[in-house]
């Protein structure tokens, strides 16, 4: 079951939407009032206003007078309602929407309990959606009839955590369930979009997730530069940085995960004489070197698999590490990134050993002496990751990329 809270100051539009009034309902015979609280019988739109109107003047005005609420349990919860139980599923709503009381994380108090069930409201069953799910609308009043305003901090949260509360307590399937059964239908869909595309594209990658039936929200920093989204699947929300492994679908990560779908990244180990006049290669070490601390997976870190000796080694690094060789070659900045995190993760993971490393396949210059030191055994995860980071760019150069951004 999914509850939906809101405090407006639009409340008798509200109202008309809610009663079937409006002209934006095709369909007010199948809209029926549940019930009233603390109001005149059967009042029509203008009754229920001026009624809470008369409330509010006894004590003070508030410019968000009116809390509207939408709740929605599943068809097959309901199959069987008539009035008397829609009536009691709001009451059981109402009391655990009203005895909650919301924590801050310093500790303070920053929502008191609530007093819907003193509060002036009206409730109607709407039956005329397209997918013919039965949900209540209601209009609450702000301020009861005691003079005491119905705190609307974290109002939305109040509201969903009263329907998980009612749906379990009457052996329900509550909305988390339903979205940790669905979370995975949703990293397949994006996987299948990002392997079918041919080459990398936000909006390609957008449209078709569109066209499977989601919404795409797309949160944009002051300068219009995208920095997150979020995919709506019917009343469920999911952020990018909650899909897929090591929270590789989100923005900043979803190129790098097209390319590892469609591309094997190539290192090689070669000394700084051109192709021409190279006589000898430096030594590389062997596959079997020791690196096998970083070829099984442990708590805390993200799959990444490279290409050597016509080899793929597939590694698991911290996450942080990856984090910080993302942040440090910016794709949307950086035009040869790629190359320079295959080297960083290379020597990170002691693949490269040698004083003088290059890597291929990119163009990414001559190598040059590296006066990168041993790892020291005292040295943590990320301060090593950070001189890998520098000693790949000294080894390759970041090439800005030129043009737009986006």
């Amino acid at each position: 079951m999914i509850a939906k809270a809101k405090a407006i100051s639009h409340g008798i539009n509200a109202i008309r939407y809610i009663t079937g009034e409006s002209q934006n309902k095709k369909h007010p015979e199948k809209i029926h009032r549940i019930l009233d609280n603390l109001l005149p019988s059967q009042p029509d739109t203008m009754g229920i206003w001026n009624s809470m109107q008369l409330t509010l003047s006894r004590f003070r005005p508030i410019k968000n007078s009116v809390i509207r609420i939408e709740l929605s349990p599943s068809a097959e919860h309901t199959r069987f309602f008539d009035t008397e139980d829609w009536q009691q599923l709001w009451q059981d709503f109402v009391a655990e929407f009203d005895k909650q009381v919301i924590i801050g994380k310093d500790g303070k108090v920053r929502s008191c309990p609530t007093h819907l069930a003193n509060s002036k409201y009206t409730v109607w069953l709407h039956t005329e959606s397209e997918g013919g799910v039965p949900h209540l609308h209601a209009a609450v009043c702000r301020m009861d009839e005691d003079g005491n305003i119905n705190n609307d901090h974290n109002i939305h949260l109040r509201a969903q955590r009263a329907a998980e509360r009612v749906a379990k307590k009457r052996g329900w399937t509550t909305a988390a369930q339903v979205r940790n059964s669905n979370i995975h239908q949703v990293n397949r869909d994006c996987m299948e979009v990002l392997k079918s595309m041919q080459s990398w594209s936000w909006e390609e990658y957008k449209n078709t997730l569109i066209q499977k039936g989601y919404t795409v929200h797309e949160r944009e920093d002051g300068n219009g530069i995208l920095r997150g989204y979020a995919l709506v699947n019917g009343n469920t929300k999911y952020k990018a940085s909650e899909l897929g492994v090591g929270r590789n679908l989100m923005i900043s990560k979803l190129p790098k995960t097209w390319e590892k779908l469609h591309h094997k990244p190539q290192v090689c180990a070669s000394n700084n004489q051109s192709k021409e006049t190279r006589t000898e290669q430096t030594p590389k070490p062997p596959v079997s070197a020791n690196y096998t601390q970083y070829d099984t997976y442990r708590s805390g870190t993200v799959s990444y698999t490279l290409n050597h000796e016509n080899q793929n080694l597939h590694f698991y690094i911290p996450e942080k590490v990856l984090d910080c060789f993302n942040d440090e070659f910016d794709y949307r900045h950086t035009a040869n990134s790629r190359e320079l995190t295959d080297m960083a993760v290379a020597i990170f993971v002691g693949l490269l050993e040698t004083p003088n490393v290059a890597t291929g396949g990119g163009g990414g210059g001559g190598g040059s002496q590296s006066d990168l030191p041993w790892r020291d055994k005292d040295e943590d995860d990320l301060q090593w990751a950070r001189r890998c980071a520098r000693a790949a760019s000294r080894l390759l150069g970041k090439k800005p990329k030129t043009g737009l951004k986006r």
